[in-house]
């Protein structure tokens, strides 16, 4: 069996922000020489998600709309109480997913034909990382 752990590093200039990191996830699938597995993309932030999604500008607005609606950013929350000012971009995470784990395929991601991958920040403006770590045969 084959693995590759690799680490992305994040500093967005707003503190909401989609990264598409598709290309960087193909990067490491193909450095890891994996023909048959999977790969586990996992942001290491309690404030930012990784999801599947199309690459379409108006779709990214929705999920901050949606999101402002359900979770409103500057409402009054007990974890903000501590001094902190993100308690909604912990929620925002929750609801937006973890991780995701996609196929690997003849040595190529095993994406649909409108899929791409998102890094989603909801507390930017400083260093964040993501795990890649791609295992198989």
């Amino acid at each position: 069996m084959r693995t590759l752990t690799k680490y992305l590093t994040f500093n967005t200039r707003n503190k909401i922000e989609f990264v598409r990191i598709t290309d960087e996830i193909e990067k490491a699938v193909r450095e890891s020489g994996v023909k048959e597995g999977l790969v586990l993309i996992n942001p290491m932030h309690i404030t930012a998600a990784v999801i599947v999604n199309d690459n379409e500008s108006g779709l990214h607005a929705d999920y901050k709309r949606i999101l402002e609606q359900l979770v409103p950013y500057g409402a009054d929350y007990r974890h903000n109480d501590s001094g902190e000012d993100n308690a909604a971009s912990h929620i925002w995470r929750q609801l937006m997913g973890h991780q995701v784990v996609m196929a690997i395929t003849n040595g190529k991601l095993d994406l649909g034909t409108w899929e791409q991958i998102f890094y989603c920040e909801f507390d930017g403006r400083r260093n964040k990382r993501v795990l890649v770590k791609v295992i198989g045969e």
